[in-house]
């Protein structure tokens, strides 16, 4: 057995067996060894277009399974191009194992073809492990320590394998000084905070008279847990956008995303509550969160680096979601006083009537909250949906409404555009019995979803189901980044940069042998979204849209009206501006008001 035949068959007695990636003769010996392994069925290698695409990959595939990801590629660029999907990994704190080839050891230090620096490259993305493999019998503690690291510290590590190595025999370590002996043992470890710090954190929420909880993306295996605090304590619920999936959007007290992309039910939540569960989240925005001093707060997190680190908390309990809530929960004693709950679930219903006034206000051709709209009732159970960033993200986080047995994700702390595609991938990978669904902007289909389509059809026939649809908001405009200079900036859209090329984007699906649907006309958005869930085959849908319906936030603060103010005399479409904003803001003040 060669150094590289061990590699893949200690990282399948890992539990790991798909791997995302691009060959390149940088890891030559690897992609030999992984085809044996594919030929005899052990492992599933899913072929990318492009390496960053097999790096968002596998990240996807660790939010949506629990599991570490796998990806890697050649030498040189190819490493290179993993690195913004390893950043996802790193900023939304999920395990991932990159493998990357490099040069000869003799070549390294020469300048030679393909070079890279990759353990500098790599030392921060990778911080918590990375190496480079010298010796055949190296690779045993290398994979070992990359995936137990990756997976316990919940993080991306790096394993760099010359080329020159990956064909030599492997043995294993000697019985000597210098030598180590890694294994495959379980992990135990103590989930449940010490009875101590439970009882001090019960006392704080017993006390409370308005308590607001918020659930992250740590939260997304603790509903059931959720549920019964929150009905115990009479609490709403909030989520941060990694934890849209963790409550049912159907729960009248569950009022919805928090921040700029959030909800007036969750700003009132948080701006009105005496108590502050925070639970699995580093939401980064505290200026969306109590203010000092105003609510009691606890908080519980497995990283004990997230703790106190939004909002001064008096308690922080170090723990897995789920276990410190069912061990809080025999100490919680039920408020009886319902006034809290009554009044967060009438602004939770007057909420959603606001949307919908909002989704079915007229606009050029088509309103983008209505396309979300119309999809949110006809979501197949246990969907996933994935979502990209820009505009499109907005829509997803308000109007889309998740049921229980849902998955749904995007890129959260780094927020980088082209990532929903290849999250959908993953996810139709793990799960392929599962429709998908990912809405995409057009800006961040033009940068890596057309790739991913490609990809999409090389595979898709395999599925079980083979419903995969894509939604393209096709506005011709970057409109997040434009709304942003607008209202940060008081700067009118600046065309040079936010104008982006038509492209007939289901065409291009038919051009693949999948489906095209394209809807310009409201009364037809419903019709679109029942064909696209009905067909046989992946889906583009592709609904042009219009970029000036402005991503109104939850609560407008002065600077932000006069910033608008100020924009108007420099926008080019003053006009279209004017009366999108207009419109929606009266759709606010007046949800009875349909158009």
């Amino acid at each position: 057995m060669n150094v590289s035949e061990f590699l893949w068959k200690r990282l399948q007695e890992w539990g790991l067996k798909r791997a995302y990636g691009y060959p390149g003769d940088g890891a030559g010996g690897i992609d030999i060894a992984l085809q044996k392994e594919v030929d005899a069925g052990h492992i599933e290698y899913i072929q990318v277009r492009h390496e960053e695409m097999a790096a968002f990959m596998a990240t996807a595939h660790a939010k949506f399974t629990g599991q570490v990801g796998l990806c890697f590629a050649t030498s040189g660029p190819g490493a290179i191009h993993l690195l913004n999907g390893l950043y996802d990994a790193k900023l939304d704190h999920v395990g991932v194992v990159a493998i990357m080839g490099q040069q000869a050891r003799t070549a390294i230090g020469s300048n030679y073809q393909q070079e890279v620096d990759l353990q500098s490259l790599c030392k921060d993305v990778a911080c918590e492990y990375i190496v480079t493999v010298t010796e055949p019998s190296q690779i045993r503690h290398a994979i070992d320590r990359a995936v137990r690291i990756a997976r316990d510290k919940r993080s991306p590590t790096v394993v760099i394998v010359p080329n020159d190595l990956q064909e030599l025999s492997y043995s294993d370590p000697p019985m000597e000084h210098g030598s180590t002996h890694t294994g495959i043992g379980t992990t135990i470890g103590s989930k449940v905070p010490e009875d101590a710090g439970l009882r001090a954190a019960a006392d704080i929420l017993n006390a409370g008279k308005k308590v607001a909880i918020l659930a992250g993306a740590g939260a997304l295996e603790a509903t059931d847990e959720l549920l019964e605090i929150a009905e115990i304590l009479g609490a709403g619920i909030a989520k941060a956008l990694l934890g849209k999936a963790a409550v049912s959007d159907e729960l009248p007290f569950v009022t919805g995303s928090i921040g700029l992309l959030g909800t007036k039910p969750s700003w009132d939540l948080m701006k009105e509550c005496d108590t502050f569960l925070m639970v699995g989240s580093s939401f980064p925005y505290s200026e969306f969160l109590p203010k000092p001093g105003q609510a009691r707060g606890v908080q519980i997190d497995i990283n004990g680096a997230n703790l106190s680190l939004r909002y001064p908390m008096e308690i922080n309990l170090q723990g897995d979601s789920a276990a410190t809530l069912r061990a809080l929960i025999p100490l919680l004693h039920r408020n009886e006083d319902r006034s809290w709950r009554v009044q967060i679930e009438k602004e939770v219903a007057d909420w959603w009537k606001v949307l919908e006034s909002r989704a079915m206000t007229s606009a050029q051709l088509l309103n983008p909250q209505r396309v979300f709209w119309e999809l949110s009732p006809r979501l197949p159970e246990n969907a996933i949906i994935t979502a990209d960033s820009g505009s499109v993200a907005n829509w997803y986080a308000r109007d889309l409404k998740m049921r229980r047995g849902m998955k749904a994700s995007l890129s959260g702390g780094l927020a980088s555009l082209g990532a929903g595609t290849p999250y959908a991938m993953a996810g139709k990978m793990a799960y392929p019995e599962r429709t998908v669904i990912a809405c995409m902007g057009d800006g961040a289909m033009q940068m890596n979803g057309l790739n991913v389509m490609i990809t999409i059809s090389k595979y898709w026939k395999q599925w079980s189901n083979p419903k995969l649809i894509v939604l393209v908001l096709n506005n011709q405009d970057l409109s997040q980044v434009t709304w942003e200079e607008r209202i940060q900036l008081g700067k009118g859209k600046t065309e040079s940069t936010q104008s982006i090329p038509d492209f007939p984007y289901h065409k291009y699906a038919e051009l693949l042998g999948l489906k095209g649907i394209y809807v310009d006309d409201p009364e037809k958005v419903a019709a679109a979204w029942d064909e696209a869930l009905s067909a046989d085959r992946p889906v583009i849908l592709e609904a042009r849209t219009d970029p000036n319906v402005p991503p109104l936030p939850p609560h407008i603060t002065l600077q932000q009206a006069k910033a608008f103010l100020s924009s108007l005399p420099t926008e080019p479409e003053r006009a279209s501006v004017i009366m999108g904003s207009a419109k929606e803001m009266l759709a606010s003040i007046l949800p009875s008001h349909k158009s």
